[in-house]
Protein backbone atom coordinates (compact mmCIF):
# COMPACT_ATOMS: atom_id res chain seq x y z
CA UNK A 1 0.00 0.00 0.00
CA UNK A 2 1.12 3.67 -0.76
CA UNK A 3 1.68 6.20 1.69
CA UNK A 4 1.60 9.81 2.06
CA UNK A 5 2.95 10.86 5.18
CA UNK A 6 4.69 7.09 6.40
CA UNK A 7 6.74 4.55 4.93
CA UNK A 8 6.38 0.96 6.06
CA UNK A 9 9.30 -1.64 5.00
CA UNK A 10 8.93 -5.38 6.00
CA UNK A 11 12.74 -7.90 6.24
CA UNK A 12 13.12 -9.93 8.70
CA UNK A 13 10.21 -10.37 10.16
CA UNK A 14 10.49 -6.89 11.38
CA UNK A 15 8.23 -4.05 9.99
CA UNK A 16 9.86 -0.48 9.74
CA UNK A 17 7.64 2.18 10.11
CA UNK A 18 8.42 5.55 9.07
CA UNK A 19 7.22 8.56 10.03
CA UNK A 20 8.09 10.62 6.42
CA UNK A 21 7.44 14.15 5.90
CA UNK A 22 11.20 15.29 6.70
CA UNK A 23 10.33 18.80 5.29
CA UNK A 24 8.30 19.02 8.42
CA UNK A 25 10.67 17.26 10.61
CA UNK A 26 7.48 14.85 10.52
CA UNK A 27 4.72 16.71 11.85
CA UNK A 28 1.73 15.01 12.42
CA UNK A 29 -1.38 15.79 10.68
CA UNK A 30 -4.35 13.58 10.32
CA UNK A 31 -3.60 11.53 7.59
CA UNK A 32 -0.48 10.67 9.06
CA UNK A 33 -2.86 9.38 12.43
CA UNK A 34 -4.97 7.19 9.82
CA UNK A 35 -1.68 5.78 7.84
CA UNK A 36 0.31 5.06 11.24
CA UNK A 37 -2.93 3.06 12.10
CA UNK A 38 -3.18 1.19 8.41
CA UNK A 39 0.39 0.03 8.97
CA UNK A 40 -0.35 -1.24 12.28
CA UNK A 41 -3.83 -3.01 11.33
CA UNK A 42 -1.30 -4.57 8.51
CA UNK A 43 1.54 -5.65 11.04
CA UNK A 44 -1.34 -7.47 13.28
CA UNK A 45 -2.78 -9.39 10.18
CA UNK A 46 0.52 -10.24 9.28
CA UNK A 47 2.17 -13.27 10.95
CA UNK A 48 5.28 -12.39 9.33
CA UNK A 49 5.66 -9.49 11.40
CA UNK A 50 7.05 -10.24 14.65
CA UNK A 51 8.21 -6.60 15.62
CA UNK A 52 7.94 -3.25 14.71
CA UNK A 53 10.57 -0.44 14.63
CA UNK A 54 9.08 3.04 14.75
CA UNK A 55 11.56 5.83 13.38
CA UNK A 56 11.25 9.08 11.88
CA UNK A 57 12.92 10.25 8.16
CA UNK A 58 15.72 13.04 8.24
CA UNK A 59 16.69 14.49 11.06
CA UNK A 60 13.89 15.12 13.09
CA UNK A 61 11.78 11.97 15.06
CA UNK A 62 8.18 13.98 15.21
CA UNK A 63 8.15 17.80 15.69
CA UNK A 64 4.58 17.73 16.91
CA UNK A 65 1.53 18.63 15.05
CA UNK A 66 1.86 20.42 11.74
CA UNK A 67 1.11 24.11 12.84
CA UNK A 68 0.27 25.03 9.10
CA UNK A 69 -1.50 22.25 9.10
CA UNK A 70 -5.40 23.04 10.38
CA UNK A 71 -7.06 19.71 10.27
CA UNK A 72 -4.04 18.68 12.57
CA UNK A 73 -6.01 20.38 15.42
CA UNK A 74 -9.61 18.13 16.38
CA UNK A 75 -12.31 20.19 17.97
CA UNK A 76 -14.72 18.42 18.99
CA UNK A 77 -18.11 18.76 17.74
CA UNK A 78 -19.79 19.18 21.21
CA UNK A 79 -20.26 20.93 24.36
CA UNK A 80 -17.07 20.23 26.78
CA UNK A 81 -19.44 20.30 29.39
CA UNK A 82 -21.17 17.25 27.89
CA UNK A 83 -20.80 14.24 30.10
CA UNK A 84 -22.33 11.95 27.54
CA UNK A 85 -19.58 9.40 27.45
CA UNK A 86 -20.98 8.43 23.62
CA UNK A 87 -20.39 11.71 22.19
CA UNK A 88 -16.65 11.58 23.37
CA UNK A 89 -16.26 8.12 21.60
CA UNK A 90 -17.43 9.69 18.65
CA UNK A 91 -14.32 10.14 16.17
CA UNK A 92 -15.09 13.23 15.60
CA UNK A 93 -14.63 14.26 19.05
CA UNK A 94 -11.89 12.91 20.25
CA UNK A 95 -8.03 13.80 19.55
CA UNK A 96 -6.49 12.36 16.73
CA UNK A 97 -3.14 11.37 19.17
CA UNK A 98 -5.28 9.49 21.06
CA UNK A 99 -6.82 7.27 18.85
CA UNK A 100 -3.40 6.94 17.83
CA UNK A 101 -2.32 5.87 20.92
CA UNK A 102 -4.81 3.88 21.66
CA UNK A 103 -4.53 1.38 18.45
CA UNK A 104 -1.14 1.53 19.17
CA UNK A 105 -2.27 0.07 23.06
CA UNK A 106 -4.09 -2.78 21.30
CA UNK A 107 -1.11 -3.64 19.13
CA UNK A 108 -0.23 -7.64 19.40
CA UNK A 109 2.89 -6.70 17.82
CA UNK A 110 6.17 -5.44 20.71
CA UNK A 111 7.01 -1.94 19.18
CA UNK A 112 10.26 0.09 19.66
CA UNK A 113 10.79 3.21 18.95
CA UNK A 114 14.21 4.36 17.31
CA UNK A 115 13.96 8.13 18.43
CA UNK A 116 16.61 9.62 16.22
CA UNK A 117 16.24 13.62 16.70
CA UNK A 118 13.52 16.31 18.09
CA UNK A 119 10.29 14.85 19.33
CA UNK A 120 7.87 17.05 20.93
CA UNK A 121 4.14 16.96 21.42
CA UNK A 122 2.57 14.75 20.32
CA UNK A 123 6.09 13.33 19.05
CA UNK A 124 6.56 12.15 22.88
CA UNK A 125 3.29 11.36 23.64
CA UNK A 126 2.60 9.04 20.65
CA UNK A 127 5.99 6.99 22.21
CA UNK A 128 4.61 6.48 25.80
CA UNK A 129 1.80 3.56 24.44
CA UNK A 130 5.26 1.57 22.66
CA UNK A 131 6.94 -0.78 24.74
CA UNK A 132 10.70 0.19 24.10
CA UNK A 133 12.33 2.92 23.47
CA UNK A 134 15.99 3.68 22.16
CA UNK A 135 17.07 7.55 21.55
CA UNK A 136 20.04 9.42 19.50
CA UNK A 137 21.87 11.55 21.16
CA UNK A 138 20.25 13.91 18.71
CA UNK A 139 16.82 13.21 19.94
CA UNK A 140 15.16 16.09 22.34
CA UNK A 141 11.67 15.69 24.03
CA UNK A 142 9.11 17.90 24.91
CA UNK A 143 5.77 17.66 26.61
CA UNK A 144 5.03 21.00 25.87
CA UNK A 145 1.61 21.82 25.86
CA UNK A 146 1.20 23.80 28.66
CA UNK A 147 3.42 26.38 26.79
CA UNK A 148 0.57 26.41 23.63
CA UNK A 149 -2.30 26.91 26.38
CA UNK A 150 -3.67 23.38 26.06
CA UNK A 151 -3.13 20.75 27.70
CA UNK A 152 -1.33 16.98 27.15
CA UNK A 153 -3.38 14.78 24.69
CA UNK A 154 -2.85 10.81 23.31
CA UNK A 155 -4.29 9.70 26.27
CA UNK A 156 -0.32 10.82 28.04
CA UNK A 157 -2.39 11.46 31.38
CA UNK A 158 -2.49 7.78 31.92
CA UNK A 159 0.96 6.37 30.11
CA UNK A 160 3.44 9.48 31.18
CA UNK A 161 3.40 8.36 35.20
CA UNK A 162 3.01 5.36 34.18
CA UNK A 163 6.59 5.23 32.33
CA UNK A 164 8.65 8.06 34.43
CA UNK A 165 6.52 8.29 37.82
CA UNK A 166 4.25 11.35 38.67
CA UNK A 167 6.44 13.66 40.00
CA UNK A 168 8.81 13.72 36.81
CA UNK A 169 5.45 13.90 34.76
CA UNK A 170 4.07 16.81 36.03
CA UNK A 171 7.25 18.52 36.25
CA UNK A 172 8.03 18.50 32.44
CA UNK A 173 4.15 19.10 31.59
CA UNK A 174 4.20 21.67 33.87
CA UNK A 175 7.11 23.47 32.26
CA UNK A 176 6.75 22.38 28.93
CA UNK A 177 10.74 22.38 28.78
CA UNK A 178 12.23 20.59 26.15
CA UNK A 179 14.76 18.38 27.15
CA UNK A 180 17.61 16.07 25.98
CA UNK A 181 18.02 11.99 25.79
CA UNK A 182 20.14 12.14 29.19
CA UNK A 183 17.42 13.47 31.16
CA UNK A 184 15.07 11.01 29.44
CA UNK A 185 17.20 8.36 30.13
CA UNK A 186 17.94 8.94 33.68
CA UNK A 187 14.00 9.08 34.01
CA UNK A 188 13.17 5.69 32.22
CA UNK A 189 11.74 7.33 29.33
CA UNK A 190 14.63 5.97 27.05
CA UNK A 191 15.78 2.36 27.37
CA UNK A 192 19.47 3.51 25.96
CA UNK A 193 21.31 6.26 23.83
CA UNK A 194 23.32 5.69 21.03
CA UNK A 195 25.01 7.45 18.10
CA UNK A 196 22.68 8.39 15.44
CA UNK A 197 24.26 6.03 13.37
CA UNK A 198 24.01 3.29 15.41
CA UNK A 199 20.39 3.91 16.49
CA UNK A 200 18.23 1.73 14.33
CA UNK A 201 20.63 -1.13 14.81
CA UNK A 202 20.48 -1.05 18.24
CA UNK A 203 16.77 -1.15 17.35
CA UNK A 204 16.49 -4.16 15.23
CA UNK A 205 19.06 -6.12 17.61
CA UNK A 206 16.66 -5.92 20.20
CA UNK A 207 13.81 -6.47 17.48
CA UNK A 208 15.61 -9.68 16.58
CA UNK A 209 15.72 -11.45 19.86
CA UNK A 210 12.04 -11.15 19.82
CA UNK A 211 11.76 -12.65 16.60
CA UNK A 212 14.71 -15.51 17.07
CA UNK A 213 13.44 -16.69 20.46
CA UNK A 214 9.82 -15.89 21.15
CA UNK A 215 6.50 -17.58 20.32
CA UNK A 216 4.53 -14.84 18.82
CA UNK A 217 1.68 -15.67 20.54
CA UNK A 218 2.40 -15.66 23.69
CA UNK A 219 4.34 -12.47 23.01
CA UNK A 220 1.43 -10.80 21.61
CA UNK A 221 -0.79 -12.02 25.16
CA UNK A 222 2.15 -11.08 27.09
CA UNK A 223 2.05 -7.24 25.86
CA UNK A 224 -1.79 -6.99 26.63
CA UNK A 225 -1.66 -8.57 29.99
CA UNK A 226 1.31 -6.02 31.04
CA UNK A 227 -0.79 -3.00 29.39
CA UNK A 228 -4.19 -4.03 30.37
CA UNK A 229 -3.33 -4.90 34.17
CA UNK A 230 -1.71 -1.41 34.50
CA UNK A 231 -5.02 -0.15 34.99
CA UNK A 232 -6.07 -3.15 37.18
CA UNK A 233 -7.73 -2.14 40.86
CA UNK A 234 -6.86 -4.88 42.68
CA UNK A 235 -3.81 -8.11 41.46
CA UNK A 236 -6.33 -10.68 41.49
CA UNK A 237 -7.47 -9.67 38.32
CA UNK A 238 -4.13 -9.97 36.85
CA UNK A 239 -4.08 -13.45 38.06
CA UNK A 240 -6.68 -14.54 36.80
CA UNK A 241 -5.88 -13.53 33.83
CA UNK A 242 -2.78 -14.81 34.24
CA UNK A 243 -4.02 -18.45 35.63
CA UNK A 244 -6.81 -18.64 32.29
CA UNK A 245 -3.50 -17.77 29.92
CA UNK A 246 -1.07 -20.48 31.44
CA UNK A 247 -3.82 -23.15 31.31
CA UNK A 248 -4.91 -22.14 27.39
CA UNK A 249 -1.31 -21.68 26.27
CA UNK A 250 -0.50 -24.84 28.15
CA UNK A 251 -2.71 -26.59 25.88
CA UNK A 252 -1.13 -25.21 22.27
CA UNK A 253 1.15 -26.31 20.29
CA UNK A 254 3.58 -23.96 21.55
CA UNK A 255 4.09 -25.14 24.93
CA UNK A 256 4.79 -28.80 23.85
CA UNK A 257 7.43 -27.01 21.29
CA UNK A 258 8.52 -24.43 24.15
CA UNK A 259 9.75 -27.90 26.00
CA UNK A 260 11.15 -29.75 23.82
CA UNK A 261 13.67 -27.66 22.11
CA UNK A 262 14.85 -27.06 25.68
CA UNK A 263 15.44 -30.21 26.37
CA UNK A 264 17.04 -30.79 22.48
CA UNK A 265 19.04 -27.87 22.96
CA UNK A 266 17.78 -25.71 19.90
CA UNK A 267 16.21 -23.00 18.72
CA UNK A 268 12.75 -23.46 19.35
CA UNK A 269 10.16 -23.24 15.98
CA UNK A 270 6.71 -22.48 17.48
CA UNK A 271 3.85 -23.02 15.53
CA UNK A 272 0.86 -21.14 16.74
CA UNK A 273 -0.28 -17.97 14.91
CA UNK A 274 -1.25 -14.37 16.12
CA UNK A 275 -3.49 -14.55 13.18
CA UNK A 276 -5.27 -17.87 14.14
CA UNK A 277 -4.02 -19.13 17.27
CA UNK A 278 -4.98 -16.48 19.73
CA UNK A 279 -6.68 -18.04 23.47
CA UNK A 280 -10.43 -18.26 22.73
CA UNK A 281 -10.92 -15.45 25.70
CA UNK A 282 -8.97 -13.17 24.23
CA UNK A 283 -10.16 -10.19 24.25
CA UNK A 284 -10.80 -10.57 28.06
CA UNK A 285 -10.98 -6.81 28.43
CA UNK A 286 -14.63 -7.22 26.13
CA UNK A 287 -16.12 -8.77 29.13
CA UNK A 288 -17.16 -8.43 32.99
CA UNK A 289 -15.41 -7.43 34.96
CA UNK A 290 -12.99 -5.48 32.96
CA UNK A 291 -15.85 -4.48 30.61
Amino acid sequence: MSFQTIQTDIADNVMTLTLNRPEKLNAFNDTMMAEMITALDQADADDNVRAIVVTGAGRGFCAGADLDDAAAFSVAEVDPKSTDAASWSNPQNRDSGGMLALRLFQCLKPVIAAVNGPSVGIGSTMQLPMDIRLASTNAKFGFVFARRGIVPEAASSWFLSRAVGMSKALEWCFSGRVFGADEALEAGLIRSIHAPEDLLPAAYEIAKDIVQNAAPVSVAMTRQMLWQMAGAPHPMMAHQIDSRAVAARNAQADASEGVASFFEKRNAEFPDRVSTDMPGFFPWWNEPPWA
